[in-house]
């Protein structure tokens, strides 16, 4: 039995994407930007996400420099983006909006 996440379609990432505001699509993977009011709170959220992302078994790629955390979300098992990506992308959102991101 194959255990590994399917990918979505473009039209179940397009209906995903409608809830997660500020993320969109670029190579291939949920894309999203972050900005904090320093590097302090940068940081901070990205060690809160990779404590939800190793929960989660599903690890980000991602770039901080200061203020700014560059975070790319793609399933390697499925190809593509899968529904791991989304669900982790909505809890990254929860973290962001408790540090104050714009």
């Amino acid at each position: 039995m194959d255990n590994r996440p399917a990918r979505l379609s473009q039209d179940e990432i397009q209906v995903a994407l409608k809830d997660l505001t500020g993320w969109g699509v670029a190579a291939g993977k949920l894309h999203r930007e972050y900005k904090f009011a320093n590097f302090v709170d940068a940081f901070g959220f990205m060690a809160s996400a990779a404590l939800v992302a190793e929960s989660m078994n599903h690890h980000p790629e991602w770039f901080n420099v200061y203020q700014t955390v560059k975070v790319d979300l793609t399933t390697h098992d499925a190809g593509g983006i899968s529904r791991n990506d989304v669900e982790l992308a909505r809890r990254f959102e929860k973290l962001a909006a408790a540090r104050g991101s714009r």
